[in-house]
């Protein structure tokens, strides 16, 4: 069976990358052991700071007082969630393959979930 691009595969990758840039939100707010932001001159912290860049800046990213990426921060979520929603979902329509590689996999997890789902029952 032949997979086409629908508008549900489009819903369904819009939900996995949400879910993906929350993740996204979390280990770099969690798992960053050094400081993104060292000072209050953006030139410094962009030239200097590896994970401090100039999206942080230029869409006003929240950091703490000693300049660590903040977990509780909404904006910071919302930059992170919409980021990677936009950016998977441009993806999949301007590069070729990329929407119909990205369909199949939504495809086969699905009739794989599908699947457990009917096994689990059957041996209840």
């Amino acid at each position: 069976m032949e997979t086409e691009l629908a508008t549900w595969h489009f819903v369904a990758a819009g939900i996995i990358f949400a879910l993906l840039g929350a993740l996204a939100h979390v280990c770099r707010a969690v798992f960053n052991v050094f400081p993104d932001k060292l000072s209050d001159t953006p030139a410094v912290n962009i030239l200097v700071s590896s994970d401090y860049g100039w999206a942080d800046y230029f869409w006003g990213a929240d950091f703490d007082d000693a300049g660590y990426y903040r977990l509780d921060s909404l904006k910071n979520l919302r930059l992170s969630v919409m980021s990677t929603v936009l950016g998977g979902l441009a993806a999949m329509l301007f590069v070729d393959g990329a929407g119909l590689g990205i369909a199949q996999l939504i495809e086969a997890g699905a009739g794989a979930f599908a699947d457990l789902f009917w096994q689990r029952i059957a041996e209840l």
